[in-house]
């Protein structure tokens, strides 16, 4: 196979796969149904034109036979007149009017058969043409109950190019959501293991965290136990309230002055 002959079969083969892909069936059918209406009007124009030239052969026809009677009537009135010659003429145009109207029927017979054969077709094939027109709207029906259970069916397996998009666009956007989760997660870890610094210092690593914890715990103890020791009178033992090594020493504390004590009055019958 040459190379021409090749690149002719690829170019057809090419635009055969492209022209059915923009071939809609429904659309072939009305085109078709088109053309066979015009065809059927084209037969009834052809019947109605033979049947116009039979009616003209005719009226053509009862023209001549006019004619010939009235040259009989003239041929007999020069008979009874003694014109001999004229009456013999007058029959000779007869004759040849007789010829015309021969031909002229030869000619009737012959459209008035066409005539018949052009009415059957044409009944012939308006019945095709309803029984297609039936038959085309069955198609298309069926064609379009067809297309919209298959669309269906594309739609919900997602095999149509509309659901293909919204589930990649669903796919990439739950990637995106748990990428951003890990990198969340990570940044946790990291910064309370310390092994990153929180530049806005809310976030505390786990020694930092512990720390607070037991510091906190201990000054909750000591400030219970100083409570209970002023509810007691005595005095909390150092460690006990809330002195930390190397903090400054407590003022020394007041010497507390014992209320005087009252003289004692003489009972009744002491001497005075």
């Amino acid at each position: 196979m040459s190379v021409m002959k090749r690149v002719s079969l690829i170019f057809k083969s090419k635009a055969n796969k492209a022209l059915d892909r923009m071939e809609d069936p429904r659309e072939t059918l009305d085109y078709s149904y088109q053309r066979q209406l015009e065809m059927l009007t084209q037969v009834r124009r052809g019947v109605a034109d033979v049947a116009t030239s039979r009616k003209r052969l005719e009226l053509q026809m009862n023209t001549l036979r006019q004619q010939q009677n009235k040259l009989d009537g003239q041929a007999k009135q020069a008979l009874g007149a003694g014109r001999e010659d004229l009456a013999r003429e007058a029959l000779g145009r007869k004759a040849t009017l007789q010829g015309q109207i021969s031909d002229l029927e030869t000619q009737y017979h012959s459209l008035q058969a066409d005539e018949e054969k052009l009415t059957v077709a044409s009944q012939r094939l308006q019945a095709k043409v309803e029984a297609f027109r039936t038959q085309k709207e069955t198609i298309k029906a069926t064609y379009t109950a067809a297309e919209a259970q298959s669309r269906i069916g594309e739609a919900v397996s997602g095999i149509s190019e509309e659901m293909g998009d919204v589930g990649m666009a669903v796919q990439r956007a739950q990637d995106k959501t748990a990428q951003m989760q890990a990198r969340a997660g990570a940044i946790d870890e990291l910064l309370a293991s310390g092994a990153l610094d929180d530049a806005s210092g809310t976030v505390k690593d786990n020694i930092t965290l512990e720390l607070d914890r037991m510091s906190s715990g201990s000054e909750v103890e000591n400030e219970l136990a100083a409570m209970k020791a002023q509810l007691s009178g005595g005095s909390a033992p150092k460690e006990l309230a809330g002195e930390a090594p190397g903090a400054a020493a407590p003022q020394s504390a007041q010497p507390v002055q014992q209320p005087a004590a009252e003289p004692v009055r003489p009972q009744d019958g002491d001497v005075r």
